[in-house]
């Protein structure tokens, strides 16, 4: 038995290459489906616009193909990108993001989410409004706040024109008077989160904050003195 396994070992050891190489090929070209979260990329988003609405950063893609194509497939090499250049102002549908995904042309996409995206472009517009300094707290008993100070009065917010309308005023962080018994001055930051509107620049303000104390009495010490000690002085005064 051991001399008909060994008889022609050379070719069937050959045989069994191709036999090893018929099965890696016909693996390899097995059709198979993956997913991956892929990247969108806004590009070329024109001067003095910017996008103003919710655009997902990742879109849900299913391709299939070859196993091995799919193997040598990296998420770092796969992304969408949508081209912005020389668009106006207003809502934008781009479809059939699948043709702008940079992949060999023997995989194929079965499902992309969302299969669309909406883009609303806006103009950028700066606008000035006035700073309002958070209070927390009260002075200490027996003080009261007095005047309140703040410098500068006006900070630029930019962004969407049609949030920008919207917006009133900013706020500083809350400024602490539970512990004041003096008058001071301290460097507050403003705190402003719009959704498609931001502080044009990062903005602390001075605010001056007058404590004032306890009133002194309006004239000298006064001692009152009872009715009838205040007759028996008057009498021993006669009587002197």
């Amino acid at each position: 038995m051991f001399e008909s396994l060994t008889q022609n070992w050379l070719l069937k050891l050959v045989s069994l290459v191709f036999a090893l190489m018929l099965w890696f090929f016909v693996m390899g070209e097995r059709k198979q489906e993956i997913g991956f979260p892929v990247p969108l990329n806004l590009v070329n988003i024109p001067e003095g616009l910017m996008v103003a609405n919710e655009v997902p950063n990742l879109i849900d893609v299913r391709i299939s193909g070859p196993r091995t194509l799919l193997m040598n497939l990296s998420p770092q090499d796969i992304s969408i990108s949508v081209d912005l250049r020389d668009l106006k102002p207003g809502v934008t549908s781009f479809k059939r993001l699948d043709e702008r995904l940079n992949i060999p042309t023997a995989l194929k996409v079965t499902r992309l989410s969302p299969s669309y995206v909406d883009v609303k472009l806006e103009r950028i517009r700066q606008k000035k409004v006035p700073v309002k300094v958070l209070l927390q707290g009260e002075p200490p008993e027996g003080y009261r706040l007095g005047e309140v100070k703040v410098r500068p009065g006006l900070v630029t917010v930019e962004g969407a024109e049609s949030e920008l309308k919207d917006v009133s005023e900013v706020e500083t962080e809350p400024v602490d008077l539970s512990q004041s018994r003096e008058s001071f001055t301290l460097m507050v930051p403003v705190v402003y989160r719009g959704k498609f509107t931001y502080l044009k620049e990062e903005t602390a303000v001075e605010v001056r904050v007058a404590i004032e104390g306890p009133k002194p009495p309006a004239g000298g010490l006064v001692e009152q003195i009872p009715a009838d000690a205040a007759a028996s002085s008057k009498k021993d005064m006669k009587e002197k």
